[in-house]
């Protein structure tokens, strides 16, 4: 399944986002996340930034999936931001990203984190749905890609 309306909501899909590192990106990202996990921002900034110290969550092609555990969170919270000049994130091919899907878990989630997480790295490693993605007009373009099925996709 690639249609992520489960964990996204059109609110958390952003475009054009500004942001001068990591740190500003992720607080922009927690800033969005915050009224659909109901969480303070701040909280879900330092998740996202003590899960960074374990290792870059940037997987290369400009890609990272930055995610993190949160005590009180009842479901998955999704975002999805385009940048709007990539960020260096130490990634593992050293080049700097430009889309970002941030996702927060409860912190028992355990293996729905873990499904989740891969559905996203599968679908991102997608390089035609990438390109897609980066040439989206609109937060609202990139909403319909992240939201419609594969084989919904294919039959058009």
């Amino acid at each position: 399944m690639n249609d992520f309306s489960d964990l996204l909501r059109h609110d958390t899909v952003l475009a054009g986002i500004a942001a001068a590192n990591k740190k500003t990106l992720f607080q922009a990202l927690a800033a969005a996340a915050a009224r659909p996990a109901g969480q303070d921002a701040k909280l879900l900034t330092d998740v996202l930034l003590e899960r960074e110290k374990l290792g870059s969550t940037g997987f290369g092609g400009g890609v990272a999936i930055p995610h993190g555990k949160v005590a009180g969170l009842t479901q998955i919270v999704g975002v999805f931001a385009r940048l709007a000049q990539p960020v260096d994130f130490q990634a593992v091919d050293d080049m700097p990203v430009d889309l970002v899907f941030a996702m927060f878990s409860p912190a028992d989630a355990g293996s729905a984190h873990l499904k989740a997480l891969a559905r996203i790295s599968r679908r991102l490693r997608d390089k035609g749905f990438v390109a897609k993605l980066r040439g989206a007009g609109s937060p609202d373009a990139i909403w319909a890609l992240l939201t419609q099925d594969e084989a919904r996709d294919a039959a058009a």
